[in-house]
């Protein structure tokens, strides 16, 4: 008797020929080769997120600065510190980021950029532009503290 997971493995490839094939490729393993388009958009999830956090560390930074002077200057020695400064550039580049490719949804949204080099090439003007603001922001930014 043949083993069921066999027959949910048949599969027809584009002429037609039945081939063995997993049903979902796990997507670390060998079956799976990573595209650009599929690490973007796990990166814009991601992204989401840690803008999300972000603005709470923002909001946070807001209420110390209105309660009272000794609760800002605690907020802003954490900020100022190496862990603070680190948490700022991810954030900055999450924020940017996460700008540029909802830009790039929004174009998709109104059926432009479909074909697949334009894919590619919106994906890495995101990921180009993110760098360039980024690095732009914090260098004007370290310049004037």
């Amino acid at each position: 008797m043949p083993d069921v997971r066999d027959a949910l493995m048949v599969a027809k490839n584009t002429e037609g020929r039945l081939v063995r094939r997993p049903l979902s490729p796990f997507m670390l393993g060998s079956a799976y080769r990573f595209q650009l388009t599929s690490s973007l958009s796990i990166l814009n999830r991601i992204t989401g997120v840690a803008v999300s956090v972000g603005t709470i560390v923002l909001t946070w930074w807001l209420v110390a600065a209105a309660t009272s002077p000794a609760a800002y200057d605690t907020v802003s020695g954490f900020l100022r510190s190496w862990i603070g400064l680190l948490l700022l550039f991810g954030w900055s580049a999450s924020l940017f980021y996460h700008l540029l490719n909802g830009i790039r949804h929004l174009a998709w949204d109104g059926g432009i950029g479909f074909d697949l080099p334009e894919v590619h090439r919106s994906g890495w003007a995101v990921v180009i532009g993110t760098v360039v603001l980024t690095v732009l922001v914090w260098a004007i930014g370290l310049t004037v503290l």
